[in-house]
């Protein structure tokens, strides 16, 4: 097969981006896993992965740091996961009636996490944050959302998506109700309770991202909501079993009334859930005879019993392995490198390492200190030149030693190519369309 690269509206094209363009919208079922998000030289296709690393159909290895989306906090294809995940599809996957799985599955979360007193488990994130949000203006009888203006997802319903660029298809009446406030700015929260007195039903957001919380945000956050009736909800969705086993929230020391989880809870494993205070999450319940109902998650698959299974194995792997400890030691030891190789090559101002050790973040700045996609194109397609893909930074307890000294490597070279296109112009350097932002409004 020719798998030699071409253009296309913007877009790197080769066979086998064709053939997925060609059956897939966007050639992809995340937009953040499309042709517009990776350098020309990324595989276009990937056929299995192991451990930390990646593979494309050709057998070509790659060092992984986007960890299938930070979904993989373990590692890829680890057999006691699998194992437990196969013993519960030779159980039939899916039953009838609630499975033993699901039962021990629920009791484990709701003891893991302090602020779920019930759980609900579906498939994705999206759907678990939507239904945080519905059971909010269930119990509040309010209708607006305000969600953070700096996370960048929660959602792909119309709640979300209509508060972005991208709002062909949705509703003017739907964008009205979300409003937006910023991170570690209680002010503008105030602002907006202010503005729509009695009318917001939640407040969403995510503990941290690479910002971590400030002047005991997330505590004020708290204090607001419970004045005024509105629901806290705290999407967990990336911090979840990467910062704490019992979440962000426990370690940022705040309670919400709602939260969500999902991507690593299961170690790549299709699991997510909505949790919290039960007489919040109790609307979706059929036992209180009389009582109005609030249709709540009513999914065939989401409590498919693979799924599960690899989420009760993946929460005693992290305990016998101390998996967290572990995330938040090498991403310290990560960002120390990057830093110190940054320095050797002169570039401070140009490439930052930053964010939470257990979750760093990297941004690639031009001569004038401006946010460049140009720059990280270039900067992506010389990591993989060298055997890394980083498109972002998602650990796993996977990455060692010699992952460390296999990352330090190319991030040498990668680096010195960087500095060169800084001197003469990255338009010198990157021959190819730069990579473009998912939340743009035209293509």
């Amino acid at each position: 097969m020719n798998s030699s690269p071409k253009f296309t509206g913007g877009i790197i094209v080769n066979d086998y981006t064709w053939r997925l363009q060609s059956v897939i919208p966007g050639g992809a079922h995340t937009y953040s896993r499309g042709a517009d998000q990776f350098p020309l030289n990324a595989p276009a296709i990937l056929e299995r992965g192991k451990c930390a690393y990646i593979f494309d159909p050709e057998g070509k290895k790659y060092l992984d740091y986007g960890m299938a989306l930070r979904a993989v906090n373990i590692g890829y294809a680890e057999d006691e996961i699998d194992d437990a995940a196969i013993r519960q599809i030779r159980n039939g996957t899916n039953l009838t009636r609630p499975s033993m799985i699901e039962l021990q599955a629920a009791e484990l979360l709701v003891e893991i996490i302090d602020s779920a007193e019930m759980v609900k488990f579906t498939k994705n994130g999206s759907t678990s944050v939507t239904a945080a949000v519905k059971l909010a203006r269930g119990y509040t009888g309010r209708d607006i959302v305000a969600r953070c203006a700096e996370h960048p997802f929660f959602s792909y319903d119309d709640w979300f998506i209509g508060s972005t660029q991208i709002t062909k298809g949705i509703p003017s009446s739907t964008v009205e109700l979300t409003k937006l406030f910023h991170y570690n700015d209680i002010a503008s929260l105030e602002a907006l309770v202010s503005e729509y007195p009695d009318r917001i039903a939640c407040v969403v957001l995510e503990p941290a991202t690479t910002e971590e919380p400030k002047d005991n945000f997330l505590q004020k956050v708290r204090a607001l909501c419970a004045k005024h009736g509105i629901i806290f909800i705290l999407d967990e969705m990336i911090t979840g079993f990467r910062w704490h086993l019992k979440g962000a929230q426990h370690h940022y020391g705040v309670v919400p009334d709602l939260c969500t989880f999902g991507k690593a809870m299961a170690n790549g494993y299709s699991v997510s859930c909505v949790a919290g205070r039960r007489e919040i999450m109790e609307q979706g319940s059929i036992e209180k005879e009389g009582t109005e109902r609030l249709f709540f998650l009513s999914t065939t698959h989401g409590a498919e019993m693979a799924g599960l299974g690899a989420f009760v194995e993946t929460v005693s792997f992290i305990r016998r392995n101390s998996v967290i400890e572990h995330l938040w030691q090498y991403g310290s030891h990560l960002m120390s490198m990057m830093e110190r190789v940054t320095k050797r090559h002169g570039l401070e101002k140009n490439f930052k390492v930053f964010g939470v050790p257990c979750s760093p973040n990297y941004l690639t700045l031009d001569a004038d200190g401006n946010i460049s996609l140009a720059l990280r194109t270039l900067f992506s397609r010389e990591m993989l030149k060298n055997g890394v893909m980083m498109p972002w930074i998602a650990l796993s307890w996977r990455h060692g030693d010699e992952e460390m000294r296999i990352t330090e490597e190319a991030l040498d070279a990668s680096l010195s190519v960087y500095k060169k296109a800084l001197e003469d112009g990255v338009e010198n350097y990157l021959n190819e369309p730069a990579m473009k932002p998912v939340f743009r409004k035209y293509n």
